[in-house]
This record gives structure tokens, C-alpha cells and sequence, in this order.
């Protein structure tokens, strides 16, 4: 079951030998996989720590918190990766974390949901 729930960091590392193998962006892909990389493990660790608070504020605060800072290392990744190295890099970046978070999308997807959605409604 672990191994499924990190699928997509499984996707991320299996790619590094045909990056390399077939002569695509290396650049691009070690932006792109130390992005996805750090981002999934630095949420993992928000989402226990949020899991272990009681106050929902702080929950919701880091779930927020981690979307959109998420997203914006991400983005700043594939742009770094487009302008630092080659449109190539910037491409392969994108594609890569584009795979893995289609992957990680489907099996959150698949695994949390529906978590939440069957409360009956509390009596008034």
C-alpha cells in the first residue's frame, strides 16, 4: 500500500535512466524532479503536523498554505529550469511534473475520496 502511495515519486526517480539513456534535458529533469521531490515531501510533513492539531484553523491554514506554496515552486522551477538552461529544459521540467502530479491527483483521487462526503447532517 505504501509503495501506491508514493507512485508518483516512484514515476519521478524510475524516469531518471531513460532521461539519460535517451539524451533528453537532464537540466530540466533534476529541476523538475528536485522540485516535485521536495514539494511532496514538505507535504507530507504539513499534512501530519495539520493531522495532529486540533484547532481548525490551523488545519485548514495548512492546507491552503501548502496548495499554493506548492504551486508556486513548482512554477518558479519550470520557469528557472526554461531560463536557466534551454526551452527544452523548461519543457522537459514541465512534463515531468505534469506526470508525476496527474499521478499523484488520480491516486489521491482513488484512495482519499470520498473521505468526508458521507457525514449525515447534524440535528438542529
Amino acid at each position: 500500500m505504501i509503495a501506491l502511495r508514493y507512485l508518483d515519486v516512484c514515476l519521478v526517480l524510475a524516469t531518471a535512466p531513460f532521461v539519460f539513456a535517451a539524451g533528453l534535458p537532464l537540466f530540466g529533469y533534476l529541476v523538475g524532479a528536485c522540485a516535485w521531490l521536495t514539494t511532496r515531501l514538505a507535504t507530507e510533513a504539513l499534512h501530519a503536523r495539520a493531522l495532529r492539531s486540533n484547532d481548525p484553523r490551523v488545519r485548514a491554514g495548512l492546507a491552503v498554505g501548502v496548495m499554493m506554496g506548492r504551486v508556486w515552486v513548482i512554477v518558479l522551477a519550470v520557469i528557472l529550469a526554461r531560463y536557466a538552461g534551454s526551452k527544452d529544459d523548461g519543457i522537459m521540467a514541465a512534463s515531468l511534473v505534469l506526470g508525476a502530479f496527474t499521478v499523484y491527483f488520480m491516486l489521491t483521487l482513488v484512495t482519499r475520496g470520498g473521505r468526508g462526503l458521507d457525514r449525515s447532517p447534524s440535528p438542529s
